[in-house]
């Protein structure tokens, strides 16, 4: 009679707490879901420095908009940044909820190396993205890449290599190439384009051309000791291409002579 009492008792406070809970839930989710929680503003601002160079808050605004669920509580973070890393210019973007009703998202933007290809563009971190080119600086200067799909920071790589043993004589790299069959080409500053053939960097085995770097870099290097004497050598006239897939040397093509007038 004593134990049936206690169980009695105990499924009865058990209940009530029960009741309590689903009443204090009830509350919870009730309040969780008044307008006052309703995302209604977006903190926008880069991850680094004091401005965006690209993104703009309008066009973050534009990419969700439509698109934003939940509020306060239910908006999924996951999601909306996936979102807005579709916006262009947007490489990452950080979400956080700010109480009550505000979204801070910080950018970090696309920052362009180099055209890539014929409508998209290479970061400085070698990956590929599109954006509206008309977007950048009138005095940006970008060099052009070209190459297969995948082929990014292997082109990129290489153009530090290339970039750093012109830069001594002044020149800097305006386009290079990378062929299907993995077949280098190079036009300098100056309109002087260099064939530097096959690299053995692109081997399968080494995707990333460790082990083929330094026989790409001899035949540029042997190009480079030789250029100033050989531009001295041939007193001013200018040099329109360059073969550099000679084992020994390299092979110049010499601009046409312009004519000139005689009384």
């Amino acid at each position: 009679m004593f134990n049936d009492a206690r169980l009695t008792n105990f499924i009865a406070n058990t209940l009530a707490l029960l009741a309590v809970l689903a009443m204090i839930a009830s509350v919870v989710i009730w309040v969780a879901q008044r307008p006052y929680f309703t995302i209604t503003q977006l903190q926008i601002e880069p991850v680094q420095g004091d401005d965006l160079s690209y993104v703009s808050a309008a066009a973050v605004r534009a990419t969700i908009a439509g698109q934003l669920t939940g509020n306060f509580f239910t908006v999924d973070l996951d999601r909306t940044r996936d979102l807005l890393e579709t916006a262009p210019w947007v490489r990452h973007a950080r979400i956080r909820r700010v109480w009550p009703n505000t979204l801070r998202v910080q950018i970090e933007e696309q920052q362009p190396l180099a055209l890539w290809n014929e409508n998209q563009m290479i970061n400085t971190w070698g990956e590929a993205f599109s954006a509206n080119q008309g977007e950048l600086p009138d005095d940006s200067g970008l060099p052009h890449f070209y190459g297969p799909d995948n082929s990014e920071r292997l082109v990129v790589q290489r153009y530090a290599e290339v970039a750093r043993w012109f830069a001594p004589l002044n020149m800097h790299v305006r386009e290079i190439s990378l062929s299907p069959r993995y077949a280098w080409s190079v036009e300098l500053s100056d309109g002087l384009r260099l064939s530097l053939g096959r690299d053995p960097a692109a081997d399968v085995a080494d995707p990333h051309g460790r082990a083929g770097a330094q026989p790409f870099a001899a035949r540029i290097e042997r190009f480079v000791n030789a250029w100033p004497g050989l531009t001295q050598r041939l007193n001013g006239r200018a040099v329109n291409s360059a073969d550099l897939r000679y084992a020994n040397g390299f092979a110049i093509t010499l601009a046409p002579v312009s004519p000139t007038s005689t009384k």
